[in-house]
């Protein structure tokens, strides 16, 4: 029995259901025998029902491929930045270690040289307290052995007189602004004259 036979047995379509739409131009390849076939069928996108249906098939398998793909490679492009992150992160800590390493070996060298310094000034310091206690001692003792020589005594009258007269004339200049270089100088020169002659008259 042909495909012509079986429907012409069957219930008889609706007016609705025998109208022409677009699926009536559709020839499918698969049935046994082909009534007609459009000039335009090399034109038309879709040419079969069957065609219809492997493209349908077709583009879900190639949604479904895409999809795949990008999450691959979005799982790919996402390992290979964890990868990144975590030898960056690794490098950083390496620099890090090593940057508070060198400032460790620096401050220790800092602490050390710094210690050296404070000893040897301090030994300095010792020394030339030493130093200052020995003269002070001198100093004493020569005063003590020439507290009774009139030329000490007398000496010391002198010069802390002369001290206080030329200060309270200096001082008497300036508020006049009268004291210049020219008298400062005289004065240092006339000091440094009786001072030499004091010595050679002390000895």
């Amino acid at each position: 029995m042909s495909y012509a036979q079986a429907a012409a047995k069957g219930p008889k379509q609706s007016p609705e259901e025998n109208t022409e739409g677009p699926a009536s131009n559709l020839i499918d390849v698969d049935t046994p025998h082909i009534s007609e076939v459009h000039s335009d069928f090399k034109q038309q996108v879709q040419q079969t029902t069957a065609q219809a249906e492997r493209m349908a098939h077709e583009a879900e398998d190639q949604a479904r491929k895409a999809s795949q793909e990008a999450s691959q490679k979005s799982s790919e492009y996402a390992k290979k930045g964890s990868d990144k992150a975590d030898e960056l992160s690794k490098a950083a800590g390496k620099h890090l270690e090593k940057g508070k390493q060198e400032s460790s070996e620096t401050y220790d060298k800092a602490k050390k040289v710094a210690s050296e310094y404070y000893r040897e000034g301090k030994k300095e310091a010792n020394e030339i307290k030493e130093e200052l206690r020995i003269n002070a001692n001198e100093a004493r003792d020569d005063l003590s052995s020439n507290r009774d020589n009139p030329v000490v005594l007398g000496n010391a009258i002198a010069w802390t007189i002369g001290g206080v007269a030329l200060g309270v004339g200096a001082y008497n200049k300036h508020v006049k602004g009268e004291l210049d270089w020219g008298i400062v100088g005289i004065t240092a020169g006339a000091v440094g004259v009786l001072a030499v002659g004091d010595y050679y008259l002390s000895q």
